[in-house]
């Protein structure tokens, strides 16, 4: 497979992740509310927003015009999301009623899945793919 069509499918990927994350706040609120840190107090508003974001962003991602604001903000949005990996880390990787896996998974997703998100969206956010061709 030619680098252009590996790029443009890691791009349609990348949408496809962001749109469907996005819906999930939606579909199940609750799975996200213990992963946002006790110190933020709006629970609900702030889980209604990142995914709204992440849902809008994601769409952004579509059209080369959008594209770079749309990178920008979602690497500013992953980098929101930091404390909540950290907050996790600190539950020791479970939540009530919910995700429980091992700590070290919970250090992997802050310590190395993070950045490579960054970094993934990061490739994208000059990119002149179109995705409908």
């Amino acid at each position: 497979m030619e680098a252009g069509r590996v790029k443009k499918w890691s791009l349609i990927l990348l949408i496809v992740f962001f749109a469907f994350a996005g819906t999930n706040h939606f579909i199940d609120p609750e799975f996200y509310y213990p992963l946002i840190p006790p110190y933020l107090v709006f629970v609900e508003a702030i889980n209604i927003l990142s995914g709204a974001l992440e849902i809008l962003l994601g769409i952004g991602l579509i059209f080369k015009p959008t594209r770079k604001y749309s990178a920008y903000l979602i690497i500013v949005m992953l980098i929101a999301f930091i404390p909540s990996h950290i907050h996790f880390i600190q539950l020791g990787g479970c939540i009530s009623k919910g995700l429980c896996v091992p700590l070290w998974v919970a250090w992997m997703r802050l310590l190395l899945i993070h950045p490579l998100m960054l970094f993934w969206v990061w490739s994208h956010r000059l990119s002149h793919i179109s995705i409908f061709r």
